[in-house]
Order: C-alpha cells, then structure tokens, then sequence
C-alpha cells in the first residue's frame, strides 16, 4: 500500500491505538510495522484472530500476558556459554511463570477459540526450571542461601568471622590504653577490611596497617595488626561466596540453554498472542465487527464510523460502491462530511486488510483492494510554485497512471481550482477514463455537469450530503441515488439577502439548470416522505412480530407450567395412596399380632405405636404451617418477669416466666400452657412490658462499621522504617480491617534490611487467626521486600 495513502487517510493513528493497547514493547513493535495484506486467506485468519479476541474478552477477560521481557540476548548469550545475571535470569523466570499461567488460562471452560488455542498448545512449560530459579534467587542482586548447601556453610561462615572480628575489635576500641589515641570510638570499612581511625600523632604507637586518612590528614585508618589474619581469613570466605555464586549463576544459565529452542519459541508465541489480544482490545473500544470479505469487488458498509472521530458526535453512513456502479459521484454543501465519507471508505477497507475489526454494522463487506489511491485535502506545494490545481493535477496524473482494475481511488473536489466549464469537462473526462480501467472511483464534486453526467450514464451513481435548510446546518448523513443540491438561494433568503436579488439570480441562471435543481428538491421531498414511509412500516412489522412472539412464548410457558403441575400433582396422588396402603397393611398385621399377645402392657404399647404412625402418616401432607418471619428479634438484656410477648411457632401471645438461660431458653405462658421457647421464636408485644418506660438497648450499626470498613481498607501496608513491635500492632490490626473488609489478599512492604521485620511479622502471622497462609513477594510485586498474606 503506497505510502502516501497511509499518510493521507491516517492508518498510522490507527496504530498507534493499536500499540496503546499491547502489553509488551515487542508487541508494539511488531504492531508499528503492520500493512494492510493483500492475500484473501491470510486476511480472513488475521479477523479470525481479531474475532478470538472479542470472544476471550467478552466471555472470561483478556489474556494474562501484561509486559513481558525480551529475553532474546540472554538465550544467545546462555546458548554461547555465557553466564546471565541474577537479573537475567529472573527475566526468563518471569517469562516463564507467564507462559505457565497462560497455557492454564486456555485450558480453563472457554468457547472454542481455534486460533488462539492452538497457539497456547505449542506453548511449552517448564516448570521444574521455573521452580529453581525462584528458589535460588531473591532479587536482581541477592541469591538465596539455600541455593546451595556449600553456599550455606560459606555465609554461616562469614557470620562467625564477622562476629569473630567484631568482638576483637570491640575490645581494642574500648581498651583505656588506646582510648586516647583514637579520633573516635567507631570501625569503618576501608577496602573491604575493618579499620580503626587513629589520631596522627599516635600513628607510630598504633602498630597495624594504614589503608586510608581522612582529608585533612588527622586521622589515619589503620587495620590493627591483631586483626589482620582476621580480615584475611573474612575476606577469603567472601571470595569463596563468590566463586559459588558465579557457579550456580553458570548452572541455572546451563539449565536455561537446554530449553532455548523452547524459550526463544515461547516469546515468539507470547508476541503473537499479545498483537492478537491488542486487536480484540481495539475493537472493545471502538465497537468494532468482523467485515465479510468480499470477493466480488463490491464495498458495503453499514452505520460506518470514522474510527478517529468522537464515537459520540460522528454520525454513521451507508455507503456501497461495486454492485451496478463502478463510480460514485458525491456532491453536497462544505463541511457536510464528504471528505470524511471518502476517508472513513479509504481507512476501513484498510483497517479489514489489516486483519482489524472495523467500526460500522455486522454485514458489511470489503474487498481486497490491490491498491488504494487518494487525493484528499489542499496539497498546494509552495517550493514548487504549484497552484492548487496544479498540486491536484499532478496527483491525479499519478492516479490515472497506476489505477486499475481491483483499485480504489479517492479524490476531493474533482476539477476544482479552474474554470468550471474546464474542470467540469476534464473531471467527467477522468471519470470516463477510470471506469474503462475497472478502477472503482468515490469522487465529491460541487458542479452540476458531474451530476447530470451520474445520470445519465450507466455504472455511475449520484450520492448527496444532505442538509437541513431549516437549521443552515449539514446532517452529516449520506443518500445515494439523489444528487444533492447547492441550497444557495434558500440558504440566501434564510440568512437576509432581499428577495428582488434572488429572483435576479434566479433568471440569471441557465433555464435548463433551474429545472434540474427542481426536479433535485422534488426527488428530495418525494426520496423523504418514502423513507418516513418505509421507516415507519418496518417499525410497525417489528413490533407485530416481537408480540407475536411474546405471546406465542408466554402460552408455550402456561402450557409446559399446566403440564407440570398435572403431572406431579398425580405423582405426588400415587405416593400418597401408596404409603397410606402400605401403613394400613403394616398396622393391619401388628394388630393381628396383639392377640397373641399376652401381656397387657405390652399389647398397650404395641397399640400406642401403632396409633402414631397413623397420625404421623395422616399429618405427613397437612398443609404445613408457615411460621411467622421475626422482624425485630429481641436480646436477653431487653427481657423482663412479666413482659407480653408473641410466640411464633403457636402463634400466641402469652407472659415470660423465667428469663433466658445461656442457651437462650426461656419459659412463656400461654393461657394454661407453659411452652420451652428459645430468644429466636419470640417477639415483644408494643406496650407489654411491665415497665413501659424503661430504656430498651440500643444496637450498634455493624452494617454502617463494616460498610465503611469495605470502602477504606487498602490492599497494603507500608510498615518499613518502624520498630519490630509497632509493626506487629499495626499489621495485626490491618488484618482485622481487611478480613472485615472482606478482602481475600494484601501485600505487607516491610522492606529488605536485615530481615528482621520479615521475620518478625511472618512468625506473628503463622498463628493468626486471620491468615491463611502467606508467601515472599514474586520478582514483579517486590520479592523479598514484601509478603503476601492470603486471608481465610
């Protein structure tokens, strides 16, 4: 597609909202770099994977890719023998744990996404490597001690040494000897050895080694001699720590060259992935849909929208072109949207070849264009001393030149910038030439040659802007099949200008030219009143068969509902008679047996029994009582000897007895029966307290508490630079907050530092009564410097 073209009707915006909404730079690079296509197949997959996308987002939400890293250099660099940094090698981590969580992804319920997950199966997963990994290094510049038992003892070491060396000097700083000769009580590190800053006069009494002075040479920082088999055994163990660091960087970088084929073909994966969901996202936005290709030349679109103007102001268009006409001839008022029409033409069938959804109504068609030329806008070219006519010429010579068959050619104000009788005739002269070419031509114009010639020649067609008169305003909308008219004359008499004039124009103007402008407005007003017709028509039709089919869907619903009802009504009929026959027969026999019975006692239980399940049996399908629903349930504090209050399970009023135990139970009576009830089956009567007038308890709001809890509570707590002991208070109280909150997991930043507030607070959290678990932060939400607490 020429370069040209992309410059004039604006693809590259398009782009660049394209690159906004991919996650990684790759991707926005590849996305930078797109063309329309101009193979049919390859155009359908690139909108198949645009329609994926939709579908993903709309039914689960878009993939979990985010920005990954380019690890690219790295794999090279691990394939070539090379050792990668921690950081490096927490990159590839990164990339690997994403691979892993999308390949989950799709695997979940999903509508069939045949693009999409086809590439999540070539996807390859690693997770053992991913686990080691994240086991042996913390941060960009920290290894973990458990990465290697060796590195373990070596640091333990070190530990020893320190305090070793700490103490020893401890002892020298705070000897009365060497008190007077040191500037201050303090140990410094100088070179990596610990250092003792002496005056300058007693540097001969010091006996030691000086490895630096302060900058004005009264003080001297001199290792003492008793400790220098000390510093020369610490610093030994630390070149053993990193001799065994640099050797497990070298394993884990030999681990990750094992799989480079795999790595390097998973970020390739992950790119393509990524440009796909930013499609799908870019058609969310702009309320895009998947055009058909059309593969006999014929461009249909339906409520188009230029996708860079404001979705709320644009107004949609129909346009077509390709069916029984070849060219399209556009006349209408300034700015009444035709050089928008031309443009929103030129960047959809763009947009289509790119494998994007495009902004109009499903059913629009597009073919694929071989190429598409454009001249839109005043590109009068100063440096060259062209007019604007001849800026114009020139491009419309490059046009005529290169267009053909399968093209398409967009040109504003075709012939303007001389006379119009010329331009006219030379514009009608280009037309003629393009459509032998089998070029497919949208072209605007204001003159009226070019409007008669639309009519009376076959395979050309008339197209207007329409405009409100009433208002002196454009609509924006487009008709094609009626040519538009210039409106000067009423747009002259609306704003003023005196009738005499008009009419002296009026007579001016050709005879021919006054009657083709009258029969315009005729086919306008007739054009009009048949639309409101149609309208109207199809409006009622839809209506009659939306309640057609209400109705026929509420009766289909009454009869499936009568059925139904029919039919468990008999079941439930045929249980009855059963259990009935079978508890008369099962008593029958009982009763047979008492009279064998000798026992009088017995025979009386017997009976007893027998008599109950006749009751149970005959109660089992009584219409159940529907106990009365306890608005204003009450606590035992408010209960008094002698408050009235109603019993829902009897539906009675009666006295309390006895006050309620710890279980809530409590003695009412009701006229002369006593009834065990628990707090939940009771409801005070209005008035039936023996002392009206004492105070009843007032509820706190939880609901309001917890409610404002939910709205303030965040998902984190910053408690680095406080003592072990305030952070614990606060932490704990935080988790009381978010539990409320309802929140199901937060991120405690206690830092890195030594590790002690990690400690601290993870050891409170192992027996919390809020947490239910909790983990170190991954490389990408702060790793060591946080925790990750899951609340139960």
């Amino acid at each position: 597609m020429r370069e040209k073209t992309i410059r004039i009707l604006e693809y590259n915006k398009i782009l660049t909202k394209l690159e906004e909404q991919a996650g990684s730079e790759m991707a926005k690079k590849v996305v930078s770099g797109l063309r329309p296509f101009h193979e049919i197949p390859v155009i359908r997959d690139m909108l198949m994977e645009t329609t994926e996308a939709v579908r993903l987002i709309l039914h689960k939400g878009p993939l979990p890719l985010g920005g990954f890293y380019d690890i690219e250099d790295s794999l090279h660099r691990a394939r070539k023998g090379g050792s990668l940094t921690m950081k490096q090698l927490l990159q590839i981590h990164f990339n690997l744990s994403l691979a892993r969580r999308v390949t989950t992804f799709l695997k979940s319920d999903l509508p069939p996404l045949p693009v999409i997950q086809s590439i999540g199966e070539v996807i390859a997963v690693h997770k053992n490597l991913e686990d080691e990994i994240d086991r042996c290094i913390l941060s960009e510049d920290e290894m973990a001690d458990n990465a290697s038992p060796e590195l373990k003892q070596i640091r333990r070491a070190i530990l020893r040494q320190n305090d070793a060396l700490k103490s020893k000097i401890n002892h020298i700083i705070n000897s009365a000897e060497n008190r007077t000769m040191l500037q201050d009580a303090i140990v410094t590190v100088r070179d990596g050895r610990y250092v003792i800053p002496v005056k300058q006069e007693h540097r001969g009494k010091f006996p030691g080694i000086v490895h630096d002075q302060s900058s004005t040479g009264a003080t001297v920082f001199i290792e003492p001699q008793v400790i220098v088999n000390l510093n020369n055994e610490l610093r030994q163990l630390e070149l053993q720590e990193k001799a065994e660091i640099e050797r497990i960087l070298a394993e884990l970088t030999a681990r990750v060259a094992e799989h480079y084929h795999d790595l390097l073909n998973n970020q390739k994966l992950l790119v393509q992935l990524d440009v796909i969901m930013a499609k799908g996202k870019l058609s969310m936005l702009q309320h895009g849909e998947e055009p058909q290709i059309s593969e006999d030349g014929e461009l249909v679109l339906k409520e188009a929208r230029h996708p860079l103007l404001d979705p709320k102001k644009v107004v949609p268009i129909d346009l077509s072109i390709g069916g029984s006409y070849n060219t399209l001839v556009i006349t209408g008022p300034n700015t009444g949207g035709k050089t928008v029409t031309l443009k929103t033409a030129g960047l959809l069938s763009m947009m289509a070849q790119t494998g994007l959804h495009i902004p109009a109504a499903g059913g629009s068609r597009i073919p694929v264009w071989k190429d598409i030329f454009a001249d839109i806008g005043d590109e009068q070219s100063i440096e060259q001393s062209l007019s604007t006519f001849s800026s114009h010429m020139t491009n419309i010579v490059d046009i005529v030149k290169h267009a053909g068959e399968g093209c398409l050619v967009l040109v504003d104000e075709l012939g303007a910038g001389t006379d119009p009788t010329e331009g006219a005739a030379l514009a009608i002269a280009i037309l003629e030439d393009l459509e032998k070419k089998g070029a497919a031509t949208i072209a605007t114009t204001h003159y009226t040659e070019l409007k008669k010639y639309a009519i009376s020649t076959e395979g050309v067609e008339n197209a207007s802007m329409e405009f409100n008169v009433e208002t002196l305003s454009p609509t924006y909308r487009l008709a094609i099949g009626v040519p538009g008219k210039s409106n000067a004359f009423e747009i002259s008499q609306k704003l003023g200008l005196p009738g005499e004039i008009i009419e002296t124009s009026r007579r001016l103007l050709d005879g021919g030219d006054i009657q083709f402008e009258e029969v315009i407005s005729a086919l306008e007003a007739d054009k009009k009143a048949a639309e409101e017709e149609r309208d109207e028509a199809v409006r009622l039709n839809q209506e009659m068969k939306i309640r057609k089919e209400e109705l026929e869907q509420q009766a289909k619903k009454l009869e499936e509902k009568k059925t139904e009802i029919l039919n468990k009504a008999k079941e439930e009929a045929r249980q009855i008679l059963q259990e009935a026959k079978d508890v008369s027969k099962e008593v029958q026999e009982e009763l047979r047996e008492l009279k064998k019975i000798e026992s009088l006692g017995q025979r009386n239980r017997i009976f007893d029994e027998n008599r109950k399940k006749l009751r149970d049996a005959a109660g089992k399908y009584r219409e159940k009582v529907i106990r009365e629903v306890n608005d204003n349930p009450v606590s035992a504090e408010e209960l008094r000897l002698g408050d009235r209050v109603k019993v829902l399970s009897l539906g009675q009023n009666g006295e309390i007895v006895t006050l309620p135990d710890e279980k809530g139970e409590l003695t009412v009576q009701v006229g002369i029966l006593k009834a065990k009830v628990n707090l939940d089956d009771i409801m005070l009567i209005e008035g039936g307290a023996l002392d009206v007038n004492r105070p009843r308890k007032v509820r706190k709001n939880y609901g309001s508490m917890y409610k404002t809890k939910t709205q303030n509570v965040s998902i984190s707590i910053d408690v680095r630079g406080k003592s072990l002991d305030d952070a614990v208070m606060d932490v704990d109280k935080y988790l009381d907050d978010a539990t409320m909150a309802g929140l199901k997991e937060v991120t405690i930043i206690h830092g890195r530092g030594e590790g002690i507030l990690r400690k601290g607070l993870q050891e409170m959290m192992r027996s919390h009564k809020h947490v239910k678990r909790f983990r170190k932060g991954n490389f990408d939400e702060g790793g060591d410097g946080v925790t990750v607490v899951t609340l139960k």
